[in-house]
């Protein structure tokens, strides 16, 4: 899963319905039933965000993150329809991408490549089952993938897969500029979708979090942030994403 970057979550302000135990599965079951509208989105670049340069922020993080270790084993955490595993295939790698969205892995199960494999896999399951993609991962990717809370649990969880000198990487929208004209502070919002030039059956209910929840979500899974970036778009020269490197604490 990955969120849209469209111009919703950087623009009009729009509030999910208050929070509630109901709202992560709303979360996950908007991700079937706009499977095929994100595929279609992702693959004939309809989003700006993603053009102007937040897709090759999270490749090149990768490959920096890569050409410190060879053979590599990667593991892209809500990977969608699979644009960003297949981007880093390379023959030294062991690429696994996962998603809880089984119409989602469909897709990228449509489109193969040499040495990368898809599998199902939610959230959920990496919590509770330490055999589920069990590590040790050198290089894990969480690409817009993070939209839910809390995300201690499950960053924790993916702390656990890395292998001792592995690192996380996180890229998310910027919380500045995902405020919008909503107030900065953290709580649950509606993706619309808007700008896309493609019909999306489900709007999307997301968690909003500031800076300092970020770095509290990545302190209580047990990692340490070695490294943060903010990509700007080219032209107005405002972050497109936040990206994060983190390492599991010794």
């Amino acid at each position: 899963m990955s969120t849209s970057e469209s111009t919703s979550a950087a623009g009009d302000f729009v509030p999910a319905p208050p929070a509630s135990p109901l709202l992560d599965a709303r979360l996950r079951d908007s991700w079937d039933a706009n499977a095929t509208a994100w595929t279609l989105a992702v693959r004939e670049q309809r989003i700006p965000s993603r053009r102007a340069g937040t897709d090759a922020a999270i490749v090149a993080g990768i490959e920096s993150a890569c050409a410190e270790r060879a053979p590599v084993r990667v593991l892209d955490v809500g990977c969608g329809e699979g644009w960003l595993a297949r981007a880093i295939a390379n023959p030294s790698r062991d690429v696994l991408g996962i998603d809880g969205s089984a119409g989602l892995i469909e897709q990228a199960r449509a489109l193969p490549a040499a040495g990368v494999r898809f599998d199902t896999v939610s959230y959920e399951q990496l919590i509770a089952d330490a055999g589920a993609t069990a590590g040790p991962w050198d290089v894990i990717v969480c690409n817009f993938a993070l939209l839910g809370d809390p995300l201690s649990p499950l960053l924790g969880a993916l702390a656990q897969r890395l292998s001792p000198d592995g690192c996380l990487l996180i890229q998310t929208v910027h919380p500045w500029t995902a405020m919008g004209d909503g107030p900065y502070t953290c709580g649950w919002r509606e993706e619309q979708f808007h700008g896309f030039g493609v019909t999306f059956p489900d709007a999307m209910p997301w968690y909003f979090r500031t800076l300092a929840s970020w770095r509290h979500e990545i302190d209580e899974a047990g990692l340490l942030i070695r490294d943060l970036d903010e990509p700007l778009h080219p032209e107005t020269r405002r972050p497109l994403s936040l990206l994060l490197r983190c390492d599991r604490r010794r």
